[in-house]
C-alpha cells in the first residue's frame, strides 16, 4: 500500500495511508478509501492489515489505537461528556492529536467547528441522522427523503464547509441524494448508509464482524464474532464447570500441581514451633 511521510501533530516521523491531502485530492472518485471504527490495537491492526485506510476511534482510545496500527488515518471522536466547554473541547482534541490522531470528529455547533479549525486542526462534521440527536427526526430513519428535508441537509453541508471542516460523515442519506450532495460540496463525504457516492464508504467494525445478533439495514456482515463469542462463552462455562467439579472430588490440584518440599522439612518445622 502507498504510504506518505508525514510528521504528526507530536512532531514525531511518522507515515500514513492516507492524510487529509490525499483525501481532497480524492474528492470525486467514489469508494476512494474504506473507514471502519477501532477501539483497540487489535482491531487497528487487523485494519491495516486489511489494507483499510482510515479509522474512527474515541478520542480517548487514541493511543491504544495506535499500538496496532502507526499508518492508519486516526479520527477521534470528541464525546459530548468528555467535553463541554470550548477550552476542554480544545484540550481533549489536542490531547488525542498528540496522542496520535490525524483529525477529530464533532457533531456539536458550528462555532466549535470554527474554534477547531481555527487551530488547523482537520474537523470531520456529522450530518443527516446523528443518533445522540434523533430525538429531532422523530425516530431513527434516513434524512432528506423530502424536498424541504433535501434543501436543508444541502444548507447544512454548506454552513458545515464554511465554518472551516474538511469532510463530512454523512448517515442515512437515500443515496441519490447523497451523490448530489456529494457533487456540489467541497466538503470529503464519508458515507455510512449512503450510498457508494462519497469519497469514504464507513461502517462499524461490529457490523463488519458480525458482533451482534441483529445488522441494520445499511450494513453488511461480513463475519460471525457473535457465534465465535457464543463459543467461547460456552467453553469457558465448560471449563469453570469442570474445575469446580475437581474441586469438589479432589482431583484438583494433584501431585504435579503442587510444591513439593524435601523430606524432613515439616518434620524440622514442627520441632522448631515447639509441637
Amino acid at each position: 500500500m502507498p504510504v506518505a511521510r508525514i510528521f504528526d501533530w507530536a512532531a514525531r516521523d511518522s507515515q500514513r495511508l492516507a492524510t487529509v491531502a490525499s483525501l481532497r485530492q480524492a474528492k470525486g472518485r467514489p469508494g476512494a478509501f474504506a473507514q471502519v471504527t477501532c477501539d483497540s490495537a487489535e482491531e487497528a491492526a487487523a485494519a491495516e492489515t486489511a489494507g483499510i485506510e482510515l479509522a474512527v476511534c474515541r478520542a480517548r482510545n487514541v493511543a491504544e489505537v495506535r499500538k496496532g496500527s502507526s499508518r492508519i488515518f486516526v479520527t477521534a471522536a470528541l464525546g459530548f461528556a468528555e467535553a463541554v466547554t470550548d477550552d476542554e473541547i480544545l484540550r481533549t482534541a489536542f490531547k488525542a492529536l498528540t496522542d496520535g490522531a490525524d483529525a477529530v470528529i464533532t457533531g456539536r455547533r458550528l462555532s466549535i467547528v470554527s474554534l477547531l479549525a481555527s487551530e488547523d486542526i482537520p474537523v470531520m462534521g456529522h450530518l443527516g441522522f446523528v443518533p445522540r440527536k434523533s430525538t429531532w427526526v422523530g425516530s431513527v430513519r434516513s434524512v432528506g427523503k423530502s424536498v424541504e428535508e433535501a434543501v436543508e441537509l444541502w444548507h447544512r453541508f454548506r454552513r458545515l464547509e464554511e465554518a472551516g471542516a474538511f469532510a463530512v460523515e454523512a448517515e442515512l442519506v437515500p443515496a441519490p441524494l447523497m451523490a448530489e450532495l456529494s457533487r456540489r460540496t467541497g466538503l470529503v463525504t464519508v458515507s455510512l448508509g449512503s450510498g457508494p457516492a462519497a469519497e469514504v464508504v464507513f461502517l462499524f467494525a461490529s457490523d463488519i464482524c458480525g458482533e451482534t445478533e441483529t445488522v441494520p439495514r445499511h450494513a453488511r456482515r461480513y463475519g460471525d464474532l457473535a457465534r465465535l463469542n457464543r463459543e467461547i462463552a460456552a467453553e469457558r462455562a465448560r471449563a469453570f464447570r469442570a474445575f469446580r467439579s475437581d474441586v469438589a472430588g479432589a482431583a484438583y490440584p494433584s501431585a504435579a500441581e503442587v510444591v513439593p518440599l524435601p523430606d524432613g522439612i515439616i518434620e524440622e518445622f514442627g520441632r522448631r514451633l515447639g509441637h
